[in-house]
């Protein structure tokens, strides 16, 4: 007799693991399915270079909520995130700006190349903070519904209306404005030099279908703005080993709980019976059942490729085609045979050893979205540099690198009949590597490997849609109570038993874990578990 599980989660990426262990954690018996023979969907280490260990996809830390690892106690399980310190950019005209924490050398460095723009910077710095201040509580607590008149929706409503009203009334009117701005609009209230603005509307743009110029684009900087290392809001780290260590660490958890995972096989599909879920059908032929199905694929796949629609609400299924998934970035992960010199930066500089961009105006990060939107790769890409391997040797042979580059942007639908065969794959990689050769002399000789991942590529080998990295736009009409879909932001869907936890869900994409955390905690409500995994009161 084919064993019956308490709940079945439906993927192992970073959101569906944490929603796993909490269950678990709380008693339930619960089986994890995967489609790939490892774990950690768009956050994994793989070696496909001998010695060499690749975050492919995602490969910074910060947005994971610390919360979530205290619960859990992941550093039981090797989870270590070592915080970096510099970044820049690297100028065209042989200059560069140099990121640095300590407070007076960057306002040094910030007056090298503006005086107004160093004594504009605190002020940024302190109006950001309260933004910031204002969204992180709710990260942890699920969107309320404000058309419905359950006690738990108005007392949420109310917990908002009080945290809005505490704020002076200026502080409300830039509230209002911050979240429908460009990152341009807001960056020139500050700000008067062009590599500034470059320097920090890069993180407005990073994984979004939209140019530093569109509306929204303040609120992705915002969300980048939210991560924290040790304490330390704002801050960027690497998870010890890659990205892959903390879904690792995730599944050790699991598994120490009591819970199972069963790679190798995708959902074929969802099975419904009598308007309830009642388990999955695997690719290769198994069904496993369950009362309590969660998907932590995004909302498309999983009601429009994992389900039969006629089990949905018409108005459900049109609102799940329009919610914006679009791909708009790629990546490559490059082996090195040693350290690439940049010869405009001085000996000791600290800028390679965090985030480096070689992008020093907003109109040429405009300019590059422009390519996007004719369909084609950016010709002059946005580029997010690191080299993880400065400060954790363990991604490389002894003397080696491991270089990871982020590349905004690049299209999933290529215009003009045009697919993403080997030879734009390589010629999108060669966009890459030129730009960063004008900067770096020895780079090109370095190169030992690369590993390209086109938008395609992404959603062939990470399991989102389109290769959006957020599982849908983080743009205003798609957060809160709106994600995914208006009336189902409560990580339940129409179908009863069948739940989601992934990124399309809020408060959205990033290795954040709030997804999955938010997402178990409801099923345990409705379970009756009467067990809490948030900081949310029941």
């Amino acid at each position: 007799m084919m064993k019956k599980y308490d709940a079945i989660v439906v993927g192992a990426g970073h959101n569906g693991l944490v929603t796993a262990c909490y269950l678990a954690k709380s008693g339930l018996d619960v089986l994890v399915v995967e489609k790939h023979d490892y774990i950690g969907g768009a956050a994994v280490s793989l070696e496909l270079y001998d010695g060499w260990k690749y975050s492919n996809c995602s490969y910074v830390c910060s947005l994971f909520r610390p919360e979530i690892s205290r619960d859990l106690e992941l550093y039981k399980y090797g989870l270590q995130v070592i915080p970096y310190g510099g970044g820049g950019v690297l100028m065209e005209n042989g200059d560069h700006l140099a990121a640095l924490s300590d407070h007076d050398a960057a306002r040094q460095e910030i007056a090298r190349h503006s005086k107004k723009d160093s004594e504009a910077y605190d002020r940024y710095s302190a109006n950001l903070m309260r933004q910031c201040k204002f969204i992180k509580p709710l990260l942890m607590r699920t969107a309320p519904d404000p058309t419905s008149f359950k006690p738990r929706d108005l007392q949420e409503l109310l917990y908002l209306g009080k945290r809005f009203h505490g704020l002076s009334e200026p502080e409300m009117y830039e509230m209002a404005r911050f979240w429908t701005m460009s990152v341009v609009e807001f960056l020139d209230e500050y700000f008067e030099s062009d590599v500034m603005k470059a320097w920090i509307a890069g993180t407005g743009i990073i994984g979004t279908a939209l140019g530093p110029c569109s509306p929204g684009t303040a609120y992705v900087l915002l969300h980048h703005y939210m991560g924290e290392v040790d304490g330390n809001i704002g801050a960027w780290g690497f998870a010890r080993g890659g990205m892959g260590s903390i879904t690792k660490a995730l599944a050790d958890c699991l598994k120490d709980k009591g819970g199972e995972i069963r790679a190798g096989s995708g959902v074929e599909n969802i099975l419904v019976k009598n308007g309830r879920a009642v388990g999955v059908a695997l690719e290769n032929g198994d069904e496993f059942y369950s009362d309590t199905i969660i998907s932590g694929m995004d909302v498309k796949r999983t009601f429009l490729k994992t389900m039969e629609t006629k089990h949905l609400p018409d108005d459900f299924v049109r609102q799940v085609k329009r919610f914006k998934i679009r791909g708009s970035s790629g990546k490559l992960n490059i082996a090195l045979d040693g350290l690439p010199e940049f010869p405009q930066l001085p000996e000791g500089s600290q800028v390679t050893r965090g985030d480096f961009h070689f992008t020093d105006s907003v109109e040429r990060m405009e300019r590059a979205y422009d390519d996007w939107k004719r369909g084609t790769w950016s010709k002059d890409p946005y580029l997010d540099v690191l080299i993880p391997t400065q400060i954790d040797p363990t991604m490389a042979p002894e003397g080696k690198h491991y270089m990871t580059v982020f590349v905004q942007y690049a299209p999933y639908d290529l215009a003009d009949g045009e697919v993403w065969d080997d030879k734009n794959r390589e010629a999108f990689a060669e966009s890459t590597i030129s730009l960063i050769s004008k900067y770096s002399p020895n780079f090109r000789d370095l190169i030992l490997h690369k590993e390209v991942r086109t938008p395609l590529d992404i959603e062939e080998k990470a399991g989102l849609t389109e290769g959006n990295i957020f599982q849908g736009e983080l743009t205003f009409d798609q957060l809160l109570f709106n994600r995914p879909v208006p009336g189902y932001a409560q990580y339940r869907s129409p179908v009863k038993g069948l739940y989601m936890c992934g990124s399309s869900t809020h408060p959205g994409g990033g290795v954040m874990g709030a997804p999955g955390a938010n997402a178990a905690r409801e099923i345990l409500r409705d379970m009756g578990a009467g067990r809490q995994t948030g900081r949310q009161a029941a």
